[in-house]
């Protein structure tokens, strides 16, 4: 039930949703073409985030020294560790186990159930508690290519073209390869997908793809996954320490990934965890607001895994590209940033600008999606002021109009309540809409076991590069999390069976520090950032870390 209203619409927004109304009935039969490869790279060129080049640094040190990557991660990857090597004892061990998990999202968890049926003595360590994540946060679905009219090779050919050609062969093809299992996987384990009446699943598309292969549960795809793992994960009984940040990672005397020092959240207190091998399992950047965008992530999303991976030598690619998904909630401002789902697109509801009119098509890509709203809003003047920028219309209740009363109660529940909280009905009102920061294309660079440049330090999730290429499709974020998570944990505990921790060292600090005083780089800023502090008049501005 749709509450009193609490959002106060402007004039011109009211008088801007009149048009929309007027226009809807034709704007729904009406189906825009997509644009050409030509029109879609001048676009991109012209108004998309990640080609803005202001925004960007060269790396001074580091193994990426001489790649550009967004401003304020170059401040992250750096600045200098929160701790020194001779604050710690590690001779004192707290934690020893044979696989240590850094992150408890979707990917950590997977990671860890798969470890511990290899037997290997796991534990997850998380900032905040298992489950706060993005993996909570995602909404529409999880893409598998397991329909009779479809195939992996189809859907390798969807993610590689939509990626810009760029994502690593191997990687994209492990991914799509091992998405149907991955389905089957979970629904063993209990996640409760959409079915029809004889339990095949309801697939929908997403944008950029050929083939209805969205598998999702209604619109909290993610929290339904999330749950079922995270049961999975206590039922096991598998250690959490959660309320406690990796600081740094350790190395052995051979230069092996070790273990990390960990710290406490409410006491400071620092910890030491040795371990065989370590799965970085971080997250996303969101949290870092580039650009002053605001974002769909969770609190704790502050690119930590990046900046520990990097200290330590692991490689980063593609760290220059961001995916800004196209709707985020731009009003009222009590949601601002909120993502809404892709899937709202992908059962009829169309973008459209303050005169009524539909200005492409409802399911390009998301990079080509976001940057088309940025030039409706800027350059064409098409879009509407809200009390935090601009936004457009995304008219759901064309959902309804076209698919049948009840629709949008059926397969968008959670989008319904979202903005029924402050008296917006979506199957009576459009909704306004502006890009949000939603993912991190880009992270450390991994062969297809899972494994970092650093030997036995692993990564999985979106922590990990180049398994999207330069922009990723609806759906295949949260098939990400779940292959690449058990690969991790399956390869990182056969790895542990047959090694021998050597002699435990923080030298790297060190060593780090003295790259950036031999560059000039003269910094007060200390990393990770582990928890962002906000300046409370601008809600998108960090002020300090935590």
């Amino acid at each position: 039930m749709v509450e009193k209203r609490t959002a106060i619409y402007t004039e011109e927004m009211l008088e801007s949703m009149k048009k929309v109304e007027a226009a809807r009935a034709a704007n729904a039969e009406f189906e825009p073409r997509r644009m050409t490869a030509e029109e879609k790279e001048t676009l991109l060129a012209t108004y998309h985030p990640d080609y803005k080049q202001s925004e960007f640094r060269v790396l001074e040190i580091g193994v990426n020294k001489g790649e550009k990557v967004p401003t304020e991660l170059a401040a992250l990857l750096q600045a200098n560790s929160r701790i020194t090597a001779d604050q710690v004892d590690l001779n004192k061990i707290d934690y020893d186990v044979d696989v240590l998990i850094i992150g408890g999202g979707g990917a950590g968890a997977s990671a860890a159930i798969e470890a511990h049926k290899n037997g290997a003595n796991v534990m997850i360590v998380t900032k905040l508690r298992i489950g706060d994540a993005n993996t909570m946060m995602a909404e529409g679905g999880i893409q598998a290519a397991d329909k009779p009219n479809d195939s992996p090779a189809i859907h390798y050919l969807d993610a590689f073209g939509g990626g810009h050609f760029a994502a690593k062969p191997e990687l994209l093809k492990k991914l799509v390869c091992d998405a149907p299992e991955a389905i089957q996987w979970l629904n063993d384990l209990g996640v409760e997908f959409d079915k029809m009446p004889d339990g095949t699943m309801v697939t929908t598309h997403g944008g950029g793809t050929s083939r209805k292969r969205m598998h999702a549960a209604k619109d909290y795809s993610g929290a339904e996954i999330m749950r079922t793992l995270r049961d999975e994960v206590l039922n096991r009984q598998i250690p959490v320490v959660d309320f406690t940040s990796a600081v740094e990672l350790i190395l052995d005397e051979n230069g092996k990934c070790a273990g990390a020092v960990l710290m406490n959240m409410e006491t400071r207190e620092l910890l030491v965890a040795r371990a065989k091998t370590v799965i970085l399992a971080t997250g996303g950047a969101g949290r870092l607001h580039y650009q002053g965008f605001p974002t769909s992530n969770h609190y704790g999303a502050t690119a930590d895994g990046l900046v520990l991976g990097y200290r330590v030598g692991a490689k980063l690619l593609y760290a220059d590209t961001l995916q800004y998904h196209p709707t985020g909630a731009a009003f009222p401002e009590q949601i601002y940033g909120a993502l809404v789902t892709e899937k709202v697109r992908s059962l009829g509801a169309k973008l459209v600008n303050k005169n009524g009119e539909v200005f492409m098509h409802p399911l390009e890509t998301r990079d080509v999606s976001a940057a088309s709203i940025i030039r409706e809003c800027t350059a064409r003047d098409n879009g509407l002021a809200t009390s935090d920028g601009l936004g457009l219309w995304l008219d759901t209740p064309m959902i309804e109009l076209k698919g049948g009363e009840g629709t949008i109660e059926k397969r968008i529940p959670a989008m319904m309540r979202m903005f029924g909280k402050y008296g917006i009905d979506i199957r009576k009102e459009p909704i306004l809409v502006y890009p949000t920061l939603h993912y991190q294309n880009g992270g450390l660079d991994i062969a297809a076991d899972g494994m970092t440049g650093v030997e036995n330090l692993y990564a999985a999730g979106e922590v990990v590069g180049g398994i999207h290429g330069r922009n990723r499709l609806m759906g295949n974020s949260l098939l990400d999390i779940i292959v690449f998570g058990r690969n991790a944990g399956q390869q990182a505990s056969e790895k542990a069976k047959s090694t021998e921790v050597g002699a435990l060292t923080l030298d790297h600090i060190a060593k780090f520090a003295a790259e950036a005083a031999e560059a000039g780089i003269a910094t007060e800023v200390v990393s990770p950032k582990l928890l962002p502090v906000y300046d409370h008049g601008n809600k998108n501005v960090v002020k300090e870390a935590f």
